[in-house]
């Protein structure tokens, strides 16, 4: 039962951090939960409370289970974890008993030096194929033509199996070294059942809500192309022509427009002081160029029912990862996608008692579970759209994680 507000213990100022950000990433072992942005880097271990699964919001079963950890004399105590993508998928959400906070990571994290010697031995299965992958997008064209979609977000996925264990503290430290900008995670999201521990662990670009106070920011990304890796002068004119190509594009437009009209139409439900970009601008990551939007707002009072997890279960799913109608581009993806998501394009986050928290949309990701890593790459489908070019964009984005297992050289 939740604890009536007035009878709340009154919360003491949040600590300021005390560690070093580089610190909490090297002491990060399997079963704890990380999370780094520009905001700051927390980790998180033990478990005081978990949340109740189950369908439906669980923002109310938060609140519940913060209010019976302050109770309890948890200081400062927060929700981490990550959600689905489906409405009744798998979540993996907790009151840590132990939160260690710092300033963010900065834009040069240590090296990681990686293991003595690369995995060897990888076993690769495609699902679906390649041609498989452009048969379903030239389905999902065929519907939008009919009428009843304007967009769809297709996903494949790559199984991959090694001759040895994967080291997941080093996967997430060269993730979080290769991508500086992005919000790095690593997740326990190990269900009954599992015969050994399952890790989520990525480094997102896209910031699907952050709430402080009553500040509020989005960041949705859509509409991308591949960067040209290298620092030479023809890689360097390559990437100036493609980000130019990028700005210029009216389907990339497009698919842009409808995730940026449907976050802000969200957002306007609870904000005052709504500002879309009237365009988007084009950020790059190690692998891609995105066309992306900072929307910002302001809630009318800092209250707690209107939470960053609220906030960020009110936006999901985004036309940036599902589609437009949502109910439509759903039953599309049940169809076409010959592999459940999962926790691949959901959320991964916290939340904290005043509602402050942060949720990131989960993309260039992996689950690990001993010596297998599974990925998922996404694109967007529009009137338009070029299957062997969705193609190259979803194997673009799988570069992330290949980098950072080693199966393709940076």
């Amino acid at each position: 039962m939740t604890t009536p507000a007035l009878e709340r213990p009154e919360r003491p100022p949040r600590p300021a951090p005390r560690h070093r950000a580089a610190d909490l990433l090297a002491a990060y072992l399997p079963g704890s939960f990380f999370y780094s942005s520009t905001r700051g880097a927390l980790l998180a271990d033990g478990v005081h409370a978990t949340v109740p699964t189950g369908s439906g919001p669980r923002a109310t079963a938060v609140v519940e289970a913060l209010d019976g950890a302050r109770v309890a004399g948890v200081r400062d105590p927060l929700v981490v974890g990550a959600l689905g993508f489906g409405p009744d998928a798998e979540s993996s959400l907790v009151v840590p008993a132990v939160v260690r906070r710092a300033d963010p990571l900065g834009v040069a994290p240590p090296a990681e030096p990686g293991p003595a010697e690369p995995l060897q031995g990888w076993a690769v299965r495609q699902r679906p194929a390649p041609e498989e992958y452009e048969a379903g997008v030239r389905r999902a064209l065929a519907l939008i033509d009919d009428g009843g979609l304007r967009k769809v977000v297709l996903a494949r996925c790559l199984e991959l199996t090694a001759g040895q264990e994967v080291p997941v503290p080093a996967l997430l430290r060269r993730l979080a070294r290769a991508n500086p900008t992005a919000h790095a995670f690593a997740v326990d999201v190990t269900a009954s059942g599992d015969p050994a521990t399952r890790t989520l662990v990525g480094a997102s670009p896209e910031l699907l809500v952050s709430r402080r106070g009553t500040e509020v920011v989005a960041n949705p990304l859509a509409g991308s192309l591949p960067r040209v890796p290298g620092t030479s002068e023809e890689a360097e004119a390559e990437n100036r022509r493609r980000v130019a190509a990028l700005r210029a594009s009216d389907k990339d437009r497009r698919e842009h427009a409808l995730v940026a009209a449907q976050v802000g139409e969200v957002l306007g439900r609870f904000c005052t002081d709504l500002h879309v970009p009237a365009a988007p601008e084009v950020i790059g990551t190690p692998t891609l160029w995105h066309l992306s939007s900072r929307i910002t707002g302001r809630l009318p009072a800092a209250d707690p029912a209107v939470s960053s997890l609220a906030l960020a279960e009110a936006l999901h799913p985004t036309p940036a990862v599902c589609g437009v109608p949502v109910p439509a581009a759903r039953a599309v993806i049940a169809d076409l996608e010959p592999v459940d998501r999962g926790y691949f394009t959901g959320l991964v986050g916290w939340t904290g008692p005043d509602g402050d928290g942060e949720w990131v949309v989960t993309i260039r990701s992996a689950e690990v579970s001993e010596r297998t890593v599974r990925l998922f790459a996404g694109a967007g489908i529009v009137e338009g759209s070029q299957p062997a070019a969705e193609l190259a964009e979803t194997s673009a984005k799988f570069r992330t994680l290949l980098r950072a297992i080693g199966m393709e050289d940076e």
